[in-house]
This record gives C-alpha cells, structure tokens and sequence, in this order.
C-alpha cells in the first residue's frame, strides 16, 4: 500500500506538473489525516518540505491538541515546522467575513509570505477526490458554469493539491501503513456548515442509493475539463479584444452581450465567484476597489477602469512596512537614497525635481527618528512652496498614479511628520534657510 500510494502520488505530481525539487514546499499541516499524508509522503519522495501550521484558536483545547500533534509529527518526519496564532475575531471585525473566510483569508495570506520567506514554490495542501466532489456538488447547488463544475484544480495560482485523485480511505491506510496518526476537527461532525451537510448525510446517501455515485462526478468532471479547453480558447479571444498591458478595459467589456460570462470564464482558474464577477463590471468605473479570490491566493484590483491581477502577496496594504532610517549615511534598503551632508557656505541647489531634496541639518537634532513607510489614510503634507497642507491621496491621484504605485510609494518622516515623498513630491519641511548652518541633500536613485 504505502509504496503504491506514493508512486501513484510521484506519477500525478509529474503528469500535472505540481512540484519540482529545486526548490522548497510549504505544506499545510493541519494534523488531520489530508495533511499529515501529504507532509509524509512528499517528504518521502523526496522534496524539501517546510510544514506550516495555523492556530485560530476556536477551539478551545482542541486548537492546542491539534498545534501539538502538527508539531509531534513534523518532528518525526524531520520537517521544520512554522506555527502562527491568528485573531480570528478581529479580522472578521475588520473586514466583515465568515469566520470560514477570515480563516481562509488569514491563512493564504500566511502562507503567502512563507513562500517569499522560504522562496518556496508552492503551497502543497491536502485536498482529496471527495473534497472535489463535493465542490462540484456544492457550485453546482450554487449555480455556475463550467469552471465552478471543473471545480477543485491540481493547481490554483501557487496553491498545490498532491493528493486530489486519492480517496479519503486511501489517505487513511497510508498513514496506519507509516505508523502516524491524526487528529480529527470535532466541528466536522456538525451539520452547522453546507460542505459537511453533504459529507455527512447527502453524499452517503447518494452512493448507497445509486452505487458508483462518485466516480460518476469525478468522470463528469474529467469529461467537463477536456471540453472546457476548447472553451477557453473562444474566451480567451473574445477577451482579448478587451485586453491591453495594463489590464482588462471593463468600460469596454461591460458593453459586450457576453461580458460577464466572458469575465468568469477568463478569470476561473484564480477561484472569483460569479457574484465577485458581477461586482467588478458594475464598479467598472471605480478605482481602488479589490476583489479577494476564494482560495486567498489572488487580488482583482480596479483602477480608473482597468481590471488587473496579482498575487496576493504584496497585495495587502502595506502600511505596516515601517524601515527606521538614519541620514549620516546612505539608505540602500527599501530605496536607495544617497545622503550628503555639507556646510551651508556649499549650498548650491541643483536638480531640483522630486527625486532632490534639500533639508536644514537641523533635523537630525534632539534625538529625530526617521523612518520611511508607506501611506497610511489621512496622510498629510505642506508641499514646498505652500502654506496649506494636502493629503497624500491627492497628490498621487493629481500624478495619476496608479493603484499599484500609491501602494508601493515610500513616504520619508521625521518625528512622525512627512518630509518627502521620494521620486514624486517635495514638502516645505526643514527649508535651508537664513539659520541653517549646514544643509543635507538627499537622492533618490531609481
């Protein structure tokens, strides 16, 4: 059993093309039997694997039994093991999601900056032939097209599924075959949730009613995957009309008959929702607003009209970059800034655009702190030459910044107040004037 179960594992790794052993894996190590199998068996086919575990903490005691067993067995597999503590209700306060989708989304964010971290190539997670089904029983029940019928894919963006054609009770016998155990979520056993109403109870009556049930959807959804490809390539050209460097013209796209089908289609393999879909062409002229894929691992972003894709590592707000800084030297990380100091009797102002800055050296005394950061909203500055201060928000819509632009510009502070904004405007902060007695010059070199 255990040798078959792991050559049938390397053939779908390879057939699919999931992994490859250049680089690490972040596994999902939950301690239940998906996931302890998929740790085991891609550590015993040889991959570098990291195992990575999320405590929500609710649970209560059954959250720290399962952080414990997920440790108990990276260890006896020899895997290194990640552990992180999520504030589940302060997500769903801040955003307004499930607690289902706070976990998600907490997760896949994690996991996200793990695989920079490690410089890992994917997220392996333990997902199985009935999770499959009961996603396409699921969408199905939902309404959707032929990406929600498709349904579960062995690979979404960087998120893997090693094991999406074993059965459930095949991951069992391979883990007692190894001698490992597993702990199993009580809230499983609940019918509170959709999927486990038709675990428990739908599901199971269907095989015992009509035997074969299953395989019969799982051959549904390889038949629906070959004729999804033919499919996909007449969306992808009417797409592609609407299609430019800078993303998806949804202005144009929301005039054609089509478009809303044309859009899911196109975008089913990153896991939006025909609901998100809807959304995004009714605010097709709104800029700033995000669209979250359901496995956490993409960001649909809107900006003046245009649709764009990313991952959603480094799609979240980056506010929370903060780099103290010191001027007595060059800043090389996260801009390279060259700093000079000299006498004022020196002072010669030269290139004076937004990547020169000219400062009273007298900012540097009492102790300054200086840091660079991103924007924060209700960001305020005095430009040079003005008396009134303007937000941040303003001067990067009046530069026609882009959205990925205003959430990558760097802001310089001192003592909490913004100084400069490297590369796009100067402020009439610390102005070399008739006191200064020695003045600093800062370059921003792109």
């Amino acid at each position: 059993m255990t040798k078959e179960f792991e050559a049938r594992t390397a053939d779908f790794i390879a057939r699919k093309g999931l992994l490859h052993k250049e680089a690490p894996v972040v596994v999902a190590l939950s301690g239940g039997a998906d996931s302890v199998a998929l740790l085991a068996v891609l550590t015993r086919l040889g991959y570098d694997c990291r195992a990575a575990h999320c405590n929500f903490h609710l649970r209560g005691d059954e959250s720290m039994r399962d952080m414990r067993h997920a440790g108990a067995v990276a260890e006896k597999l020899g895997v290194d093991i990640y552990i992180r503590d999520f504030d589940v209700p302060a997500r769903m306060r801040e955003t307004g999601e499930s607690v289902e989708m706070a976990c998600r989304s907490l997760r896949y964010k994690w996991f996200a900056d793990l695989l920079d971290r490690d410089g890992a190539q994917a997220i392996a997670v333990g997902h199985h032939r009935e999770d499959r089904v009961e996603t396409f029983m699921l969408n199905l029940m939902r309404g959707t097209g032929i990406a929600g019928l498709t349904s579960m894919r062995p690979r979404s963006g960087h998120v893997v599924r090693p094991l999406l054609m074993s059965s459930r009770g095949e991951i069992e016998e391979y883990i007692a075959s190894l001698g490992l155990g597993y702990v199993d979520d009580s809230s499983n056993s609940s019918d509170l949730h959709r999927r486990n109403r038709l675990r428990n109870s739908i599901l199971p009556l269907m095989e015992d009613k009509f035997p074969g049930a299953m395989n019969a959807i799982l051959r549904t959804i390889g038949n629906l995957e070959e004729a999804e490809a033919i499919y996909r390539e007449a969306v992808d050209s009417g797409v592609r009309d609407y299609m430019s460097r800078d993303g998806i013209d949804m202005k144009s796209l929301r005039g054609d008959e089509h478009a809303a089908t044309l859009l899911f289609e196109h975008l089913k393999t990153y896991c939006f929702t025909y609901t998100q879909i809807c959304d995004m062409l009714s605010g097709a002229e709104s800029s700033g607003q995000r669209f979250f894929s359901t496995d956490g691992a993409t960001v649909a972003e809107l900006d003046r009209g245009m649709l764009s894709l990313r991952e959603a590592s480094g799609c979240e707000p980056c506010d929370s970059d903060v780099y103290p800084v010191a001027l007595q030297h060059d800043i090389v990380s996260p801009v390279h800034i060259i700093v000079t100091q000299a006498d004022v009797s020196t002072f010669r102002p030269e290139g004076l655009g937004a990547d020169v800055a000219y400062f009273d050296a007298s900012m540097l005394d009492d102790d300054a702190y200086l840091e660079l950061r991103h924007a924060r909203r209700g960001d305020r500055l005095v430009p040079f030459g003005s008396s009134k201060s303007k937000l941040v928000s303003d001067l990067f819509a009046n530069a026609k910044y882009s959205a990925e632009q205003k959430r990558r510009a760097w802001l310089l502070t001192c003592n909490g107040e913004i100084v400069w904004i490297p590369g796009l405007r100067n402020t009439a902060a610390f102005p070399v004037g008739p006191g200064t007695k020695r003045f600093l010059r800062l370059q921003l070199k792109k």
